[in-house]
């Protein structure tokens, strides 16, 4: 099984420095890639922004947008910016695309909440048609083309059957997440996508990946339950704390049960979203990774 590891930009103290620590440290270590999503009415650096810079300094590791949120974007703009990474980084970006959770950030967009599954789907054909270099309107195709051919993997970030039942039709694979790392949850989620790749009449199997949020060090149980209920805020207060105070990978012990637990039910990647900013997390991570 594969490990990558988000950049924190959900925590507070992202700049420069400490992007370029996270940056090398991630492409030094023990991981398959590196990654950063969208969220808009919070505090955190822009996803697209992030990952173009991991693109330029990382050499290694795969630069996962995970997630993309597709109905909020003009699709030709969105192939440009993905395309436009995929050759910064040489052909190492990899994407996962979805609907979002968090009606505000439509809003704060401008962008319509309605229908937002079906141009989900649009956003995705219209993507790979382009990357194929299909034209736009005007007659013209949209540079740059990917390095990788037809563009990058696409993975689903839907979690329910109707989604995966949607995602069987043009995905390459799934992200997930489980918010206290409960192998037992990722595991119903992936049988259901195995089974909807099935029912598609797909021979290829779907790649399975999920996320956990993770803290360690001092202080590290509190350092990720304050982490959760800023994150989670969004859902209401009590909500927030109720989830926060149910989570439970802030020690050695318990990351190395869940690495395991997810390899044994064929997870292929695991993503690892450090609850803190400083770089000294990731040295604790890294450390029971390579062990």
């Amino acid at each position: 099984m594969d490990i990558g590891v988000a950049l924190p930009q959900m925590a507070r103290g992202l700049n420069r420095d400490t992007v370029t620590a996270w940056c090398k440290g991630i492409d030094d270590g023990p991981y398959s890639s590196i990654s950063a999503g969208e969220r808009i009415t919070f505090h955190n650096l822009e996803g697209i922004t992030l990952c173009t810079a991991a693109a330029m300094l990382t050499e290694r590791v795969r630069v996962f947008f995970n997630l993309a949120v597709a109905p909020w974007h003009a699709p030709a703009m969105l192939a440009k910016q993905l395309a436009t990474i995929d050759v910064l980084s040489d052909g190492r970006v990899d994407i996962a695309v979805g609907v979002g959770g968090r009606q505000q950030d439509y809003d704060a967009l401008g962008a319509p909440f309605d229908r937002r599954h079906s141009r989900l789907d649009s956003a995705v054909a219209e993507l790979r048609r382009l990357w194929a270099g299909g034209v736009a309107s005007d007659g013209n195709p949209i540079g740059p083309t990917p390095v990788q051919a037809g563009g990058p993997p696409i993975l689903c970030s839907g979690m329910g059957p109707k989604s995966l039942k949607r995602a069987a039709q043009w995905a390459d694979g799934i992200s997930g997440f489980s918010l206290g790392g409960d192998a037992d949850e990722s595991s119903r989620q992936f049988r259901i996508a195995e089974q909807a790749w099935l029912d598609a009449g797909r021979t290829d199997r779907p790649r399975l990946t999920t996320g956990v949020f993770v803290s360690l060090g001092d202080e590290a149980e509190q350092t990720l339950k304050n982490f959760a209920l800023q994150y989670l805020d969004v859902f209401g207060s009590n909500i927030a704390r109720m989830v926060a105070d149910s989570l439970t990978m802030h020690s050695e012990q318990r990351l190395r049960d869940t690495i395991d637990a997810m390899a044994a039910i064929g997870c292929d990647e695991l993503i690892l979203v450090p609850a803190s900013a400083d770089p000294a997390m990731l040295d604790l991570i890294t450390a029971v990774v390579d062990a």
